[in-house]
């Protein structure tokens, strides 16, 4: 067949269909590129984290938080292994039969974790997501419940018009990792499927409410929000480790060799200047100190004077960090409990938590009262305005810019010494003191003395002084102002100002800022940093700070401080009872005292908030002071020097009565003047209370044990408190017990007031009971 020559005609089509068809192509080819770059360099990243996250489950490790020691490395606050329980939604949205199995999560496994049927409805629903924690921090005791629960059975889908369902005992799972079909074509699997748990920890305060409003607490997710745990958070806080683990398709984990795993790096711990021994010195006593004087809270601080360490911090009532949601204080939890509306209920209840976790001895504000006496005074000396000659005569009040201002005494103390009228807490005397010092020299000291600034110590929250609100400013000061500050009115301050205060006259006059974290250290217990004591400034000279501590050694043993005297222990100090300004009512009862007065070691202040009936600082706040003191000089091996009349009240030890026949024994113990009692029906005595060396009061009772005799019988504790102490010798004598008086013996009108044992109590004969007494004469301070 002969061929056909192109018409020019078809040279002209044929040309257009390439052209036709190279169109067609270069835009095909153009939208390939543009497709392959906006892929690749456009929103490369953001495809390739997209691909990345469907292919990798990235799972954080929690970090162990640092540790919380004592100043003897005794832990307060620990970290735990824990466990987080998660859902994956994603996984259970796929599920046919998951509406029944989601009822089965809110009637079962809520109630093992303590969560609301809401939070697993919620957490399920996030369908688009993998991991949704249902609770983190889970105890181990709780964890075992869980994974009881995840290792139960659970039918995935039904499969209708089946046998009825056997297993036959076979595993749910094949060897390849397959659901195992049931003999009725249901699909088993068991709860792990969905529900995972990872390892996570939790804060634990193994020594529960000790010092807990200084040391605050972790939240859920292990971060600080109250205390040191919130203002140390940072040092305290690790670095979180990761798991990195390849998934399919399903979801499922792959073989171990694509997980990366990078470990947690510990927090760092510190190391408080707290004793473990003497906070729980000043808690005990506190918290019966707030319960005797039916008071609302109870504060204290015990700090080393020479450092500002502070050795010992606590609030009554407290409460348990590890569960610091509830409401530890009984009383209060009755009083919210019988609020009939829910709403005003819920509100009480809230505003009760955050008073509970208030760490009222750096927040706390009231007017000194006259423990300022004590600033007034070395101020006057340190400025020459008056010396140890001074002499005021006290009529009852005092006229200043035509206002009068009476005495706590309103027929008047009369003519008295410098130091007397600091014993007898004369108003009028440190107001005519203050007038001679006039504003500014008053102002220079007040300043001085840290009354205008917070003390710097290392916890949040501390109380900063506003001018105009909480304490005068210099340009307005007039006569009268000048004259309620003399005697610590008009202004506040809180007992963390206080003290430091006053621990500045016991420190030779140097004001220390106080702190509550000696060390930090890391995670192998190598010392990160080290607080070193910080002067922040001379405020009064050696020689006027020795003489105001002289003086204040009187008011303990003569003055309104006399219920804060120790036996042997030369405590200085001063007692307070003020009007709190800012809360519009009620007082706070306070001593502020420091031993030993001649080389003072350690400080404290004891305030009673709000106390009801007595009120006065002297009464209330003193005694459990001087039981704290005479604890604390103890422990601290500082030496207790008894004067000849403290010895001879105080006895001495018992005489060591082994191996002798009882006729001896009895001529011996008689002969030094102790009473005797025989136990037995033998000849020689086998055993004695109290042993050789332990203590016995003058004339006290020593029991001899014989052969046949009964070492089991117990005598019954008699009610040692109200009485004179003659009584209280005399009962504990006839009940066949011994007492130890602790006290002034200086005073006058002396009343027990406190046992160590209580009544009651089944003890053997010729225990001691130690017994408390107090003087009700000449210890009123307004």
């Amino acid at each position: 067949m002969a061929k056909r020559k192109l018409t020019s005609s078809d040279r002209l089509l044929v040309r257009a269909m390439i052209v036709l068809f190279a169109v067609v192509f270069g835009l095909f080819g153009y939208d390939l590129v543009r497709g392959l770059v906006n892929v690749q360099l456009v929103h490369g990243r953001e495809y390739a984290a997209k691909a990345e996250n469907g292919q990798l489950r990235d799972t954080e490790v929690a970090a162990s938080r640092g540790s919380i020691y004592d100043t003897n490395m005794t832990p307060i606050a620990q970290s735990t292994t824990a466990g987080k329980v998660y859902i994956n939604p994603n996984s259970f949205s796929k599920i046919p039969n998951k509406e029944a199995l989601l009822q089965e999560l809110c009637d079962q496994l809520a109630p093992i974790l303590g969560i609301t049927s809401e939070k697993v409805r919620s957490q399920a629903s996030h369908t688009e997501n993998n991991y949704m924690v249902l609770k983190g921090q889970v105890e181990l005791e709780t964890m075992q419940l869980v994974n009881a629960f995840r290792n139960r059975e659970c039918i995935l889908e039904v499969v209708p018009g089946g046998k009825p369902r056997t297993k036959g005992g076979q595993p749910l799972l094949d060897a390849d990792g397959n659901l195992r079909k049931g003999d009725d074509n249901d699909k088993f699997s068991t709860y792990a499927n969905f529900i995972g748990v990872d390892p996570d920890v939790k804060r634990y305060y193994p020594l529960k409410s000790f010092a807990a409003n200084l040391l605050g607490f972790t939240g859920a997710e292990d971060v600080g929000l109250a205390g040191l745990e919130k203002y140390y958070n940072k040092e305290l806080t690790g670095t979180p480790g990761r798991i990195v683990t390849a998934k399919n398709a399903a979801d499922s984990n792959l073989n171990i060799q694509y997980e990366s795993i990078y470990d947690p790096i510990p927090g760092n711990s510190l190391v408080l200047t707290i004793d473990e021994v003497i906070q729980r010195y000043l808690e005990r006593s506190l918290q019966q100190a707030q319960i005797d004087a039916n008071a609302k809270a109870a504060y204290g601080i015990i700090m080393d004077v020479k450092t500002g360490a502070i050795l010992a911090m606590s609030c009554a009532p407290s409460y348990d960090p590890g569960n610091y949601e509830a409401i530890a204080d009984e009383a209060t939890k009755a009083k919210i409990a019988a609020i009939a509306d829910p709403a005003e209920r819920e509100a009480a209840r809230k505003n009760a938590m955050m008073a509970q976790w208030r760490n009222g001895t750096i927040e706390l504000t009231y007017e000194p009262g006259s423990v300022f006496k004590t600033i007034t005074v070395a101020a006057a000396l340190e400025e020459g305005v008056v010396d140890m000659s001074e002499r005021y005569t006290c009529t009852g009040s005092i006229t200043i810019a035509g206002r009068t201002i009476s005495c706590h005494n309103r027929s008047g103390h009369g003519n008295q010494s410098l130091t007397q009228g600091l014993m007898n807490s004369c108003n009028p005397f440190m107001i005519n003191i203050g007038q001679k010092m006039g504003v500014e020299r008053f102002y220079k000291y007040f300043t001085a003395f840290g009354f205008t600034e917070p003390t710097g110590i290392d916890l949040l929250n501390e109380f900063s002084p506003t001018t105009g609100i909480n304490i005068h400013a210099q340009s307005r000061m007039g006569l009268v102002e000048l004259a309620s500050c003399s005697f610590g009115q008009s202004f506040e301050a809180s007992p963390i100002q206080i003290l430091s205060a006053v621990s500045a006259i016991a420190n030779g006059g140097k004001l220390m800022q106080p702190y509550v974290v000696a060390k930090v250290l890391d995670e192998a217990g190598r010392v990160i940093s080290e607080t070193q004591p910080t002067v922040r400034r001379q405020v009064v000279s050696g020689e006027t700070a020795k003489l105001v501590c002289g003086m204040m050694e009187q008011v303990v043993s003569n003055g309104t401080g006399k219920n804060g005297y120790v036996a042997g222990g030369r405590v200085a100090g001063k007692t307070g009872t003020s009007q709190k300004l800012s809360a519009g009512k009620g007082y706070v009862a306070s001593f502020c005292s420091f031993a030993p007065a001649d080389a003072p070691e350690v400080a404290m202040l004891i305030a009673i908030d709000e106390p009801v009936g007595l009120i006065n600082g002297g009464q209330i706040a003193a005694p459990p002071s001087a039981e704290i003191m005479e604890n604390v000089l103890v422990y601290k091996n500082i030496e207790l020097r008894y004067t000849e009349k403290e010895q001879e009240e105080l006895g001495g030890s018992a005489p060591d009565m082994s191996d002798l026949t009882i006729a001896a024994a009895k001529q011996s113990l008689t002969g030094q003047g102790y009473s005797v009692r025989v136990i037995g029906d033998g000849e020689q005595v086998l055993h004695q209370i109290p042993e050789p060396g332990q203590s016995i009061s003058k004339g006290g009772l020593v029991i001899l044990y014989t052969e046949g005799s009964d070492t089991s019988k117990t005598v019954t504790v008699p009610d040692l408190t109200k009485i004179s102490i003659s009584e209280a010798n005399k009962t504990a004598a006839n009940a066949g017990l011994n007492i130890k008086l602790t006290g002034n013996f200086q005073s006058s009108s002396l009343v027990t007031y406190r046992q160590s044992i209580a009544p009651g109590e089944k003890v053997p004969p010729g225990t001691a009971i130690t017994v408390h007494f107090v003087s009700n004469n000449g210890i009123i301070d307004r």
